[in-house]
């Protein structure tokens, strides 16, 4: 698996409001086990009522997990699995998905 360092930088400054912090793509990919069931087991989604996942950048994938996890957007399905998600969590989902 190649890694990004860019994206990575960028994923630790978008979560961090600024401040540096790697996140960990190896974490990334376990937590990503309970979004593969919609978006694919390699973020391509078989259906196009979910998005793929793989290769978006990871500001995008920081602000829309963020704004279901804090309720600015709402999904029935996104909604609930979102409000777990710690910052760490969010950061290591978009390295692991923006590196695929």
């Amino acid at each position: 698996m190649k890694l990004n360092v860019c994206a990575v930088l960028m994923v630790g400054a978008a979560t961090l409001g600024g401040s540096v912090q790697a996140a960990d793509i190896e974490a990334g990919k376990v937590k990503a086990a309970t979004c593969a069931g919609c978006h694919g087991p390699a973020g391509i989604s078989s259906n196009p009522m979910w998005p793929n996942l793989a290769g978006q950048q990871p500001g995008y994938l920081v602000k829309q997990l963020q704004a279901f996890r804090d309720g600015t957007r709402s999904d029935p399905m996104m909604t609930p699995m979102a409000s777990p998600l710690t910052d760490e969590d969010i950061a290591n989902l978009a390295a692991y998905y923006t590196n695929l």
